[in-house]
Order: C-alpha cells, then sequence, then structure tokens
C-alpha cells in the first residue's frame, strides 16, 4: 500500500493506494483559514498538523497502516512558512491567494530585471519571494530571526522526517527557481535577501525525499523509516491523478480556485499573459498553467451572503430553474484578485446588471458563468503559445455539477469529461508518485488516466446564449479599472 497526503487549503487529505493501484480509502480533516487584514489570508502551521494527524487516524480505524511502503505529498502551492534556527514558525504561514505584497512585485523585478527570463513567471503577489520581500520590510525582526522559509507541504515533510527538501514542480512556484534548469537560482535568492542554505533541497517528485521518523510512525501506526517521495504542488500532483503527463493533456479544476493546466515536453514561458510555466512532478516535463483565484471560492461567498446554506443548495436552485437566460447579468469572480490573465491583486469581483426581478437563483447562474468566462480567458492565454488543447479532463469538488460542466464546456467550447476518482483529487497523484518513488511501478503504468465517468460537450444554442454576456464581461474590468479604490497592503 501506499499513502498519500494533500495539505489543501481548506483541508489535508489522506489516500490509501492498495498493491494494484487502486483508491482503498480515504479521509479529509478540516484546516481553518484566517484573514486577519483585507488581501491577508493566512494558516497556523500547528493546525495542518493537526489535521493530518485527524486524518491519518480516520483512515487507521479500518485499515493497517504497517502495511504501507512509501508516502507521497502534495500541496497549496506558494505559502511562505518562515522558520527559526530551531526549525519553529515563526509567525502565521502567508497563503497562496493573500495579496499583500503587490508592492513587492514590482520591487523584486527591478533588483533583478532578469527575473521573468530566470523564472519564466511574473512576479505575482501569490508567489513566495516577494511574501519574504513584504515581512523583509514590515517585519524586520521575523526576518532577520529566520534561517529558512518552507513551503506548506515541505513543512510537514520537515516534521515527518526532519529533512528540509522540496520537488521541483512545488519550488517552480516560489520565483527563487530557474525552472528551465531545474535549480535555484543564486541571483533570484539574492533579490529577496537570501541564500541557498535558506531553501530546501531539491528533488524530482518522484525520487525519494526522507524516511518517516520513528516517533511519528509509532503515533501514526506506520512502518519506521519509509521513504517520502519528493511530491508536488497541488496541481502537478492532480495532473498525475488523472494522467495528464504527456503533452498537450490538459484539465480544468473547479476547487477553491480555477485552473487550466496542460502538460509540456519543454519550457514554454509566456510571463506577458501572467501563463505560469512550472516544471511538472515528473523528470524533463514542464507544465503551464492558467489560474484564476476564486472558482468555487466564489459560490462558497454566494452561498454565505444570501443565506442559501451551502453551495449545493445554490445548484440545486438553479438545476430546478434550468440555466436558459437572456437577462443580462454579468459577474466579474475577482473576488480575491487575479491572477490570469490581469495579474492585479487589487482586482475587484462585481455583479453587473442587477435589476429587482432578480431571484437568487440568477445570481447563482451568474457566478457560475463568470467564472467559466474566466477560465475561458485563461484557456486563450495557454493556447496563444503553446498550440490549440481539444479536450480537459474536469476535476475539483466544483466538477461534481452537471449544470457548471455544461456551462463550463460551452464557454470553453471544448468537450469536457470527468473520470472516476477524480474528486480524489491531489492526494491520488501523491500516492502514486510514492509508488513510483518505491519502485513499485514506473509512470507509465502509474500514471494512468483513470476511466470516463460522463461527457460534456458544448451546446451551440447556450454558447450563443451566453456569448452577449461573455462580451459584457470582457468590456467590465477594463472598463471598471480606473475608477477602483486602490487597497492598501496593511490595515
Amino acid at each position: 500500500m501506499h499513502l498519500g497526503l494533500d495539505l489543501g487549503t481548506s483541508g489535508v487529505k489522506a489516500v490509501l493506494l492498495n498493491d494494484a493501484g487502486a483508491v482503498a480509502a480515504q479521509a479529509t480533516a478540516a484546516n481553518p483559514i484566517s484573514h486577519p487584514h483585507p488581501l491577508w489570508s493566512e494558516q497556523d502551521p500547528a493546525d495542518w498538523w493537526h489535521a493530518a494527524e485527524t486524518a491519518i487516524a480516520a483512515l487507521r480505524r479500518d485499515h493497517d497502516l504497517a502495511q504501507v511502503r512509501g508516502i507521497g505529498l502534495s500541496g497549496q502551492m506558494h505559502g511562505a512558512v518562515l522558520l527559526d534556527a530551531a526549525d519553529q514558525p515563526l509567525r502565521p504561514a502567508i497563503l497562496w491567494n493573500d495579496g499583500r505584497a503587490h508592492a513587492e512585485c514590482a520591487e523584486l523585478e527591478a533588483v533583478e530585471p532578469r527575473s521573468r527570463a530566470i523564472t519564466g513567471n511574473l512576479a505575482m503577489p501569490g508567489f513566495t519571494a516577494p511574501k519574504l520581500l513584504w515581512v523583509r520590510k514590515h517585519e524586520p525582526e521575523t526576518f532577520s530571526r529566520m534561517r529558512r522559509t518552507l513551503l506548506p507541504k515541505d513543512w510537514l515533510r520537515l516534521r515527518m522526517t526532519g529533512d528540509a527538501i522540496s520537488d521541483m514542480s512545488d519550488a517552480a512556484g516560489t520565483l527563487w527557481l530557474d525552472v528551465g534548469a531545474r535549480r535555484w537560482s543564486a541571483a533570484m535568492l539574492a533579490a529577496t535577501g537570501l541564500e541557498e542554505h535558506n531553501v530546501p533541497q531539491l528533488v524530482e517528485g518522484t525520487a525519494v525525499a526522507g524516511h518517516l521518523r520513528a516517533d511519528v510512525a509509532a503515533a501514526w501506526g506506520l512502518p519506521p523509516g519509509i521513504p517520502l517521495a519528493g511530491g508536488a504542488g497541488d496541481n502537478a500532483a492532480g495532473a498525475v491523478g488523472v494522467g495528464c503527463v504527456g503533452p498537450g493533456q490538459a484539465f480544468v479544476s473547479l476547487g477553491t480556485s480555477g485552473v487550466v493546466f496542460v502538460a509540456d515536453a519543454m519550457f514554454l514561458p509566456d510571463p506577458d499573459r501572467a501563463v505560469h510555466a512550472f516544471c511538472h512532478c515528473l523528470p524533463d516535463t514542464w507544465h503551464r498553467m492558467s489560474v484564476i483565484l476564486s472558482a468555487a471560492a466564489s459560490l462558497t461567498w454566494l452561498a454565505r451572503a444570501t443565506g442559501a446554506g451551502n453551495e449545493a443548495s445554490l445548484l440545486d436552485e438553479i438545476s430546478a430553474a434550468g440555466i436558459a437566460s437572456d437577462d443580462g447579468l454579468v459577474f466579474l469572480p475577482y473576488l480575491s484578485g487575479e491572477r490570469t490573465p490581469h495579474n492585479d491583486a487589487a482586482a475587484k469581483g462585481v455583479l453587473f446588471g442587477l435589476t429587482g426581478s432578480h431571484a437568487r437563483a440568477d445570481l447563482t447562474r451568474a457566478v457560475l458563468e463568470g467564472v467559466a468566462f474566466a477560465l475561458a480567458d485563461g484557456l486563450a492565454a495557454l493556447e496563444a503559445r503553446g498550440g490549440r488543447i481539444e479536450s480537459l479532463i474536469a476535476i475539483g469538488g466544483g466538477a461534481r455539477s452537471a449544470v457548471w460542466l455544461r456551462i463550463l464546456a460551452s464557454a470553453l467550447d471544448r468537450p469536457l469529461r470527468t473520470v472516476l476518482g477524480g474528486e480524489v483529487g491531489p492526494a491520488l497523484g501523491a500516492a502514486r508518485l510514492a509508488r513510483i518513488a518505491c519502485s513499485d511501478g514506473g509512470v507509465e503504468d502509474t500514471c494512468t488516466q483513470p476511466p470516463t465517468a460522463a461527457e460534456f460537450m458544448p451546446d451551440a444554442v447556450l454558447s450563443a446564449q451566453l456569448a452577449p454576456r461573455r462580451e459584457i464581461y470582457r468590456r467590465l474590468y477594463p472598463a471598471l479599472r480606473p475608477i477602483r479604490l486602490s487597497p492598501s497592503s496593511r490595515k
């Protein structure tokens, strides 16, 4: 058996694979999140550890974890865990969807003008390096005490093994990696006041990256000394889980954030379109992503704001009301700023075209469409550099909604399909990487695409209904940007 642990924003998921590589069990434990100031998003690493322990304990109730041969890790990318000389966190971790470091992005690229050439990416507030510049400027005592910084999943690894190690895919989201060469960039580290000893050792996602400490093994019911795979950032791990590892294979993720992901045989940076070009978690493989910061998070917001109870209630309402509409109501899903294609941490969400006749189902329809339009912008950005993507696998919590996938297929004008087990997510990919690291399988026989569960084709009638609202959507952001209030990076 092999174990995958995914440290997500909302919780830690543990997945157990049997010897045939099939999912035998899974468990999830929630993570609290804090927003102490506008644009801020933080978590306490101690809560991650508690969630991991809770998820493992849930698996252990029904399964003999003494049979586990290896562990893989995946996790939310870009987070900054600052550690002192005793490897204790100096402050709450600053997360991927934290926008406070928008000013530091320009400073970073001014200090190191080769930044985009080295990293293949724009400096964005969500990435790790600008966060460290923000800490150095606003919390100098904390910065001076910092011995090293780790990404979220690699902090879990440190607790589990005593080793500070990361993989190429997660490291690519820091802005400290020379992504084409797959190694730390001394110049980018220096631009944030760091040296290589302040960041973890690097391995490929399929390589062994530490062994489980005896005390953790005893507490969790696992064999001591079993290997941990290098693992992956959440999207690369999700790609491994659904078999998107060959050139042109792609998925769209409707999670808290929204992602269009395509695997590449070479490094294809396109920072001018705010496309992320990262290492894949497999050797000699890269990938590109377009990212929006509020996908399912937009639906969560609407449920809370309208007293719907939960997202499922909203989806039930729109299923009953139907998705056909010509009312002109349009939603910009920029609730936490935006990445692709705008790279604007200060972008704001908008509901445009409201009248007194609109009901909650109309708002839900607008939110589903707005997220679909944002993802369509991202698909266009990817195809501008890498060629047409013919079809995509749909994953993430939002992919359980047939209504949303019908809208999305028509907005993207591409066939979508869901796969059996696609809801397991990055934890499945992490467990698959553990299988490879343990030499219990190779990439070809492990990273296979699961069977299709359902297919969603573009609907010509629905596409025609969406077209005028998508045109309004495209015009709203540039029209509203000059008149918004500029937020401060600190309260």
